[in-house]
């Protein structure tokens, strides 16, 4: 951790959820990450694009004010939030993997988002630890094929993990996990059981969760943003291919300019795991629960309490 005094750090964690966004989102963002000289961890679904499934979540409480909050149709495009329904669901790593291995080339860490983001966001709860494992087991097949390597890094399509997600990261000897909102790294800790796989939580809002609500103008989010940094600790941003990737790149790319003026430093979630690693004995263990948070509807997983 940082002492206070210094200046804060951020880390910039890119979910890429679709086709779409894989083809057009994320190049843009590679460019703008390499123009500013700014590191970032890529974290791909793999699988088929079944985004279209997703309706099914508007009788979750707060889903339909989040999609008219966001303008959710301009920032995906019907074509996507048509997928695995009306249209066949295309499979993202097979039809960019060429994409994805030139964001390897270019510099960039890259790891495990998914492999059917809907199946993994809609019903990890209910898959026992043998589907979990073989649901994850898919991307990682994926990822062997398509980066001759395995994955060290993983992050949980829409902040979903439990007792079994963190088995199989374990199984898999992941550096670490990025699946949880929180505050700080630590060891998570679920149905009484603590797992060796490190947890870098997400500690920042996303941008969708501030998009359209009066109190956070698009003119000021990136001050926002800049005023929630903490010295002390890592400041994980996650941020979408999707929607900072496309018609938010201009917001996104601002938001990059005034941190290098305000003195921000830019590491990554794999410089944090490799550091703290060094001693394991000194790196917390905390409770993994579900929690909500502001701007975004259902449950997700969060940091709880130290054990």
């Amino acid at each position: 951790m940082k002492p206070s005094g210094q200046s804060p750090q951020l880390v910039i964690k890119v979910d890429v959820d679709t086709d779409r966004g894989t083809r057009e989102g994320v190049p843009a963002l590679v460019a703008v990450l390499k123009r500013q000289s700014v590191p970032a961890t890529f974290l791909f679904s793999l699988g088929p694009d079944n985004t279209g499934k997703a309706i099914r979540r508007v009788f979750r409480p707060g889903f339909l004010k989040k999609v008219s909050r966001t303008r959710v149709t301009r920032l995906y495009g019907w074509r996507t939030l048509l997928s695995g329904t009306l249209l066949p669901a295309p499979h993202i790593g097979k039809r960019n993997e060429t994409m994805l291995r030139q964001v390897k080339a270019d510099g960039f860490a890259v790891g495990i988002h998914c492999h059917d983001h809907f199946r993994w966001q809609d019903y990890l709860h209910r898959l026992s630890v043998e589907e979990t494992r073989e649901e994850f087991g898919r991307a990682v097949a994926e990822f062997k094929r398509i980066f001759g390597d395995r994955p060290l890094a993983a992050g949980a399509p829409g902040w979903q993990a439990n007792a079994h997600s963190f088995q199989v990261y374990d199984e898999q000897q992941l550096l670490y996990g990025s699946d949880c909102r929180g505050t700080f790294p630590f060891f998570p800790q679920s149905n009484g059981k603590t797992f060796r796989t490190l947890q870098i939580p997400t500690t920042l809002p996303t941008l969708d969760e501030l998009l359209g609500r009066p109190d956070f103008p698009e003119t000021s989010i990136a001050s926002h943003y800049l005023e929630l940094l903490r010295p002390d600790q890592p400041n994980v941003l996650t941020i979408h291919a999707e929607i900072e990737g496309m018609q938010k790149l201009n917001l996104f790319e601002q938001l990059l300019t005034e941190s290098k003026q305000r003195g921000v430093t830019f590491t990554t979630m794999e410089d944090i795991a490799h550091r703290l690693l060094q001693d394991r004995e000194a790196v917390p263990i905390c409770v993994v629960g579900e929690g909500t948070v502001d701007g975004r509807s259902g449950f997700l997983a969060s940091q709880r309490i130290t054990a």
